[in-house]
């Protein structure tokens, strides 16, 4: 059983602003699934199903973004998945906005819903799909920015990030990390961000 987790805050006023794109991609792979992520376990709501002739178990950590390690530990010991299986979708403003970066391992690169998981368990050894939520414009307030809902001309272009981050967790499923690394990995061109967890 493969143990997939989505980051975000929970809360209708959350659901369409790019820090809440984890779990966005945890209702697309969910309704690919079969699965309703909905029963409250371990400070989160989980689902299970099938994705890539899987079992898996989709979740959404409720304890807002900078407490999700302790959701997270608590599902790893419930149900007794190896971390280093686990795969933890996040955003990430250090990307250009709609770019996938799949990593096996590595530091929180500031994120604070992986520095909790990070610090929850001991251990940055878990697999991650980081999503490109940069802005196209200068920002003084990152954090404004990652809480604030996208206009409503944006959604449709957010479901179908969500949608390609889905398809990436499925390939990581069905073909292996390094196979879905090849595919999604962009490189960043120059003058584009990034940080090297």
């Amino acid at each position: 059983m493969r143990l997939i987790v989505g980051l975000g805050n929970p809360g209708e006023e959350y659901q369409w602003t790019p820090h809440n794109l984890g779990f966005l991609v945890i209702d697309r792979l969910a309704e690919r699934a079969g699965a309703r992520v909905e029963r409250p376990e371990a400070k989160a709501y989980i689902g299970k199903g099938k994705l890539a002739g899987r079992d898996v178990v989709l979740a959404k950590p409720q304890t807002f973004m900078n407490a999700s390690g302790m959701a997270v530990r608590e599902l790893v010991e419930r149900l007794e998945v190896d971390p280093a299986q686990m795969v933890v979708v996040f955003d990430e403003a250090a990307l250009p906005w709609g770019m996938l970066r799949i990593r096996e391992r590595g530091s929180d690169g500031g994120h604070n819903g992986v520095a909790s998981i990070i610090g929850a368990l001991g251990s940055g050894e878990f697999l991650r799909v980081r999503v490109g939520v940069q802005p196209g414009h200068a920002v003084n307030d990152l954090a404004g920015y990652v809480l604030h809902p996208v206009p409503r001309s944006l959604r449709e272009d957010l479901v179908a990030i969500a949608d390609e981050a889905a398809d990436a967790v499925e390939m990581i499923l069905h073909d292996g990390v390094a196979a879905a690394m090849n595919r999604f990995n962009r490189r960043v061109a120059q003058g584009e961000e990034e940080e090297s967890g």
